[in-house]
């Protein structure tokens, strides 16, 4: 009962297991990557991403006043 457990690995009861490792900074999870989009489209929703800037009426002559208002 006293074999060799491999570099990497521990023994669990009767079967060897490997050893945790950290996680790499590169793998982003599901639940982060879909609070993203989520924050995302808030941002949208709130501030929006632009479109009024771009959607402005173009300046009109300033409007005359009328003889029938001016009574």
């Amino acid at each position: 009962m006293s074999s060799k457990v491999p570099d990497g690995f521990h023994r669990v009861r009767s079967h060897l297991r490997r050893n945790p490792q950290h996680r790499s900074a590169k793998r982003m999870s599901g639940w982060l990557i879909a609070g993203l989009v989520a924050g995302v489209w808030l941002w949208g929703q709130v501030f929006g991403f632009g479109q009024a800037i771009a959607t402005t009426p173009p300046a009109s002559p300033n409007p005359t006043v009328s003889a029938t208002a001016g009574r």
